[in-house]
């Protein structure tokens, strides 16, 4: 069944001023419905009219401004007459119309045009704030600009993508609504508004700025945040799978190298085993290794002592993410909260800057290291999945956690239980270390050798969330696998990771003879990316409607489309 939107009067209301907008807020907008409003501080307003009368005062003047009275990137040397500024605007709009690809899903859409909303109520743009309220009626009722993801490279900002979002505010193109495509001029007349005609600058701050960039990383550094944190689930529950030693764990591990990510996923990882009757401390591991003889000069120990790489550095791996997670926030925080467009306009002094603000080299480099943070993740999980089917390490588990069967049972020796599952986990943390190359060194010299040195955070940003979606799927099937072997030990004997279990058993049973687990990949990959699995363990909820391009979990329908 599908969910319905909030109504007016539950909706949480999201007030922009280009100053205090957070990566929270974007996701509120863009996935839990929350309500846009432009913020009615005098000051705010003072600074958007300030700068449009200063723009209008120099057009007046004769002065040359930079996409305004001259032509832009390398036409900057043609100055057009005052009279036909405005026109020149509605051009810009028309030609950027060059993207293509898959359409954006309305997710990211719908953040793309809230940062770009944020941008221009700084107030140094020269823009009339009708313009930023239209952008706000887009969101608020749900009629999202239909945005084809390719075509930025970064620097002049978005530009292409950007145009989409001009177009739809003057009724040309398309929007989406209630999951569906239809003209934009139609949206306008639902809303019994009339199109934008575009003003003297405004096409130009429309199109130009880090807006679609910023609006997928915004999203998918949330994302990545989850995915942390469902590591450290899994992993979890691998060593209980495994019977594994959690020495490895111990809060002098952490103390002695004290990155703050990996204290994070240890003391995390720590607390869910805390009542686990599974796992093993050191000290019982090696007391059932016990003492050589002095006599002997060689033995073979009967037990582990310690664990392989892939559970025993866990929280290094998990606290690397964690870390980039940290500081890719602050710089997107900025990004978000910044005027990007070109030329600003300085009220206090009276001038126009032309500058490059446009340019998306902090987007690009952070989506470039999450996405190949994330990859890792993707990677460990794949490599703690071999662990647990493989019976050549799972420590006593079945083979490929296959169901036991008497020995005179008609199917015994015909199951192969999560072998399937293990090619396709493997499958997709490979997919998703393929992407990781870095966008930030495939600057293109491009428009006449103008824009001859740009971010590429554009495809950074729809990279990094990509892998983000791939790994997304690695958890939820190293999470059935967990379950599954959990069932075979004993889920009672599970510590804190039993209230994860129980979630995704809600979704997926115990798999007694081979089955097809599709659906089942998708309900628990629904569950990590809503939230909805971290909640189940007492973690803050996201606010979030879901995006996954699968079926979400126990049926609800969820918005946005898969990507393979």
């Amino acid at each position: 069944m599908k969910k319905k939107r909030p109504t007016t009067s539950d909706r949480r209301v999201v007030r922009i001023d280009g100053e205090s907008l957070t990566l929270e807020d974007v996701l509120a907008v863009a996935r839990g419905g929350a309500r846009v409003e432009l913020s009615n501080d005098p000051a705010v307003r003072g600074r958007i009219e300030t700068s449009l009368r200063l723009n209008r005062e120099l057009i007046a003047e004769g002065v040359p401004v930079y996409g305004v009275t001259t032509g832009v990137g390398d036409s900057v040397g043609r100055q057009i007459a005052p009279g036909r500024a405005a026109l020149m605007q509605t051009y810009l709009m028309r030609l950027n119309g060059c993207g293509t690809g898959p359409t954006l899903p309305v997710d990211y859409a719908r953040a793309v045009v809230l940062v770009r909303a944020n941008c221009l109520a700084k107030g140094y743009s020269a823009v009339r704030p009708v313009l930023i309220e239209r952008l706000l009626d887009l969101l608020n009722e749900d009629y999202v600009p239909a945005i084809p993801e390719q075509g930025s490279v970064g620097a002049s900002g978005d530009l292409i993508p950007g145009s989409y979002i001009a177009a739809a505010l003057m009724g040309e193109r398309t929007v989406t609504h209630d999951g569906r495509e239809l003209p934009s001029a139609a949206a306008w007349e639902a809303l019994g508004k009339e199109p934008i005609v575009l003003a003297e600058k405004e096409g130009l701050a429309l199109v130009n700025g880090t807006h679609l960039m910023a609006g997928i990383a915004a999203l998918t550094l949330l994302d990545a945040e989850r995915v942390a944190r469902v590591a450290d689930i899994c992993t979890a529950m691998l060593c209980e799978a495994l019977t594994g030693i959690v020495s490895a764990f111990h809060p002098f591990i952490s103390d002695v190298k004290p990155h703050a990510g990996s204290v994070r996923s240890a003391t995390a990882i720590r607390a869910l085993l805390e009542t686990s009757a599974l796992v093993r401390p050191y000290d019982s591991a090696i007391g059932a290794a016990g003492k050589m003889d002095e006599r002997t000069g060689y033995r073979e120990l009967s037990v582990k002592i310690q664990d392989n790489y892939s559970l025993r550095c866990a929280p290094q791996c998990i606290g690397a993410l964690y870390d980039t997670i940290a500081w890719a926030r602050q710089w997107l925080t900025t990004e978000i909260n910044s005027a990007n467009d070109n030329p600003l306009y300085d009220v206090a002094n009276h001038q126009v800057h032309s500058g490059g603000n446009f340019a998306g080299f902090h987007v690009a480099l952070a989506m470039d290291t999450l996405k190949t943070a994330v990859a890792s993740i993707g990677d460990l999980l794949d490599r703690q999945f071999e662990l647990m089917v493989d019976e050549k390490f799972n420590n006593g588990l079945t083979p490929n956690l296959i169901a036991p069967l008497p020995d005179d049972h008609p199917e015994k020796g015909i199951y192969h239980g999560f072998k399937g599952a293990q090619l396709a986990i493997s499958a997709l943390a490979a997919e998703a270390l393929s992407k990781c190359m870095p966008l930030t060194v495939f600057s293109r010299s491009t428009e006449a050798h103008n824009q001859d040195k740009v971010s590429m955070g554009a495809i950074a940003a729809r990279q990094a969330r990509d892998v983000t979606e791939l790994v997304e799927r690695c958890a939820a099937i190293h999470l059935l696998g967990a379950c599954q072997a959990a069932d075979l030990r004993g889920a009672d004997k599970l510590g804190g990771t039993r209230a994860a279990y129980d979630r995704i058993r809600a979704v997926s049973p115990f798999v007694e003879r081979d089955r097809e687990l599709q659906a089942d990949i998708y309900a628990v990959t629904a569950m990590i990316h809503t939230g909805a699995l971290l909640d189940a363990l007492g973690a803050p909820a996201a606010e979030t409607s879901g995006t996954s391009g699968a079926p979400g979990a126990e049926g609800e329908e969820v918005s946005g489309h898969a990507r393979a």
